[in-house]
């Protein structure tokens, strides 16, 4: 039997992750308390349920019988039942912006929710954050983007190809990604906005992306990330991460920024990994 815990920080996206997973042939159980996850799994293991694969939201609903859920996952592991912890979470600003916007109440307060609710929530989550497999920050995520993360998590055969590269172009002017593991600056590249016939374009376009890769020094740092990257994914996967976010910032965020994470984008497509990207500021002006 495959089991998934589906846990986080309320507003980060369980309910989308529900719905997801529901749509791949998972069981999936809203707040059941942890007390009673072993006995549904004694009933389907013993019983003629054909339930194979089943996942569990557990979060600070659980008040007090959150507490049991440790007990609940050594019974697992006593058991020989693997299982995987999904964690979503999201900054504390977009968590208090999607409460206001849906109108729901905190569950620790019933009531509006608050940057302290946030923080009170995340400290008391702390050890299902460590002990999780897969932690997603859904901060900048739309709910189609969520679902393909997942389904390449969950869906996938080999868990190599379920590693997912966010990239991300930005102008430095207009503050840096907030979810970014890594950010590069692309500002040692000459900038083509001092070229006449290039300033109103964008790294989108054919023109500028052959300007900023005719430079040595830009198809030496392409070789060298590609090789970075590569290298560390093993590392990030055997940590339990799947999912690497990397940001290229240029001044603007509209040229060389945005002609480097095309140019990383392509090279890792070919390469054949789960690669999605965003260009921040490109049509900012």
């Amino acid at each position: 039997m495959e089991v998934i815990f589906i846990t986080g920080m309320s507003g980060a996206g369980k309910s989308q992750a529900v719905r997801c997973l529901e749509d791949i042939g998972y069981y999936c159980v809203d707040n059941m308390p942890p007390a009673l996850i072993q006995n549904f799994i004694s009933l389907a293991l013993n019983e003629k349920t054909g339930i194979e694969k089943v996942a569990f939201v557990v979060d600070i609903r659980g008040g007090e019988f959150l507490s049991d859920l440790r007990a609940g996952l050594d019974y697992l592991q006593n058991s020989k039942v693997e299982y995987k912890i999904l964690f979503l979470e999201a900054s504390d600003e977009v968590l208090v912006r999607r409460f206001n916007e849906t109108r729901r109440v905190h569950p620790l307060t019933r009531k509006a929710a608050t940057i302290e609710d946030i923080e009170k929530e995340r400290e008391a989550l702390v050890d299902l954050r460590n002990r999780a497999d897969y932690v997603v920050d859904t901060s900048n995520m739309k709910t189609a983007k969520l679902k393909s993360e997942l389904l390449q998590l969950f869906s996938a055969e080999n868990q190599e190809e379920a590693f997912v590269i966010n990239i991300v172009s930005f102008g430095y002017k207009n503050g840096l990604p907030l979810t970014a593991d890594m950010i590069f600056d692309m500002r040692f590249i000459p900038n083509p906005f001092y070229v006449p016939s290039l300033k109103r374009l964008t790294g989108n376009s054919k023109k500028i992306r052959n300007y900023v890769m005719k430079f040595q020094e830009s198809q030496t740092f392409v070789k060298n990330l590609n090789r970075l990257i590569n290298a560390i994914i093993p590392c990030y996967m055997r940590e339990g991460k799947y999912n690497l976010n990397i940001a290229f910032g240029c001044t603007g965020g509209q040229h060389r920024s945005v002609a480097m994470a095309n140019e990383m984008y392509d090279l890792f497509t070919l390469q054949g990994k789960q690669v999605t990207i965003e260009h921040r500021d490109a049509n900012k002006r």
